[in-house]
């Protein structure tokens, strides 16, 4: 059995691991935070992505698993009971009456590379002149010239196409700074 294995070896019982919750539909903020009130270690990654809501361009928290969540435990000494009438929990996943362990390089993993949005490259604003890339579409990871802001979610750059400079037409949340 190696190091990574998360099924449980006799003697392994009072070592906390991480195990995985299945939360009701669109409720796993409520069980994450209805667990930690609780006093129970968990982790819920998010991702902060883009919306459109009321006409403007926010940037929201999103599940990045979104029925499921992780619950730091041990077999023998955490109490198990009241995970299950938790406001948002579904139940713990397993195989039949057993819960299973998820691997702590997993959630080591998902940590470090966690939800943090980087400020500096993904920026709504732009000023004039400034070279940018394009990040998605048929022009991606082409250099640009930011040229001008085009209400809140478009913006004009000049590319470089055919030996002349033509003016393109994206969505902001396309570009970023060079």
């Amino acid at each position: 059995m190696n190091e990574n294995d998360a099924t449980l070896e006799s003697g392994d019982e009072a070592v906390p691991r991480w195990y995985v919750i299945q939360c009701k539909g669109g409720e796993s903020f409520r069980a994450a935070e209805h667990l930690a009130n609780q006093g129970y270690e968990v982790f819920h990654p998010v991702l902060e992505v883009q919306k459109k809501r009321r006409g403007k361009l926010e940037w929201v928290s999103e599940p990045l698993f979104p029925y499921y969540l992780f619950i730091h435990l041990d077999r023998l000494v955490s109490n198990w009971r009241p995970i299950r009438s938790t406001r948002g929990v579904l139940k713990l996943v397993g195989f039949g009456d057993m819960p299973v362990a998820v691997s702590d390089a997993l959630i080591t993993t998902l940590r470090e590379h966690g939800s943090e949005r980087d400020d500096a490259t993904v920026n709504l604003y732009f000023r004039t002149g400034e070279p940018v890339t394009i990040t998605e579409g048929p022009f991606k990871d082409l250099q640009a010239v930011f040229a001008s802001h085009k209400g809140e979610e478009r913006a004009i750059v000049l590319l470089n196409l055919l030996h002349r400079q033509q003016r393109l037409e994206v969505p902001v949340a396309q570009l970023r700074r060079s």
